[in-house]
């Protein structure tokens, strides 16, 4: 038998705990704007303190990650049927990264804060 078994102090910080993580889990996802700042760290209007790069997450597309775009073609090739000469082809893009002075959206995801695009006035 457990020395904790029916301890009332035990039974009332369970309690305390397992509403506390059930309001963490439960709390929306809250969408934010923020500035990349000089040294790459992030600064959302929410929560003015600089969040170190590597702390936060980014989006593919603002992460300078690569991707392949695959398919089309080319037509009016001489002798083109739809084996021979298609001119099928696929690109990398390589969307620039986020960079100082950048104006994001941020999406706060439980505690962690995740850049999803940069952001422009019309």
């Amino acid at each position: 038998m457990n020395e904790f078994d029916g301890h009332p102090g035990t039974a009332k910080l369970a309690g305390v705990l397992s509403d506390r993580m059930k309001r963490e889990n439960e709390s929306p996802l809250t969408l934010d704007f923020g500035e990349i700042q000089p040294n790459l760290s992030l600064k959302t209007n929410s929560f003015p303190v600089e969040i170190p790069k590597g702390d936060y997450s980014v989006c593919r597309l603002v992460g300078g990650l690569s991707y392949t775009i695959n398919g089309g073609g080319h037509s009016g090739h001489e002798n083109q049927t739809p084996k021979v000469n298609t001119g099928a082809h696929s690109h990398t893009a390589a969307p620039p990264q986020i960079k100082a002075g950048d104006r994001v959206l941020v999406a706060w995801i439980q505690s962690e804060a995740v850049v999803i695009d940069v952001v422009k006035k019309s």
